[in-house]
């Protein structure tokens, strides 16, 4: 299954998430290394958030990464939700529809 990991964020985030984003960088390289991020990045234009793509059996990995991530431990991150996210269509569709 996939889940979708949301960041609502703080004012001026791009500014202050700079000491701690090699952590945070480093806290990605590892989850995509073990299979479970797929995809992450900011929003942009504004960049007021950010969005994480988890694969797993349960939304369990993507709640820990968030629990670990420095930006949600700094404060950078004001709000987080998981949500699944019913895959159907694409490479990796966890649920894929026969076309």
């Amino acid at each position: 299954m996939h889940y979708l990991l949301f960041y609502d964020v703080v004012e001026d985030y791009a500014t202050l998430r700079v000491p701690f984003r090699a952590e945070h960088l480093d806290l990605g390289r590892q989850a995509l290394a073990r299979g479970e991020l797929v995809l992450g990045g900011a929003l942009a234009n504004p960049v007021d958030g950010a969005v994480l793509l988890f694969q797993g059996d349960s939304p369990a990995v993507a709640e820990e990464f968030a629990r670990r991530d420095p930006y949600v431990r700094n404060g950078l991150v004001t709000k987080w939700t998981v949500r699944e996210w019913t895959t159907v269509i694409g490479a990796g569709a966890a649920v894929p529809i026969a076309t």
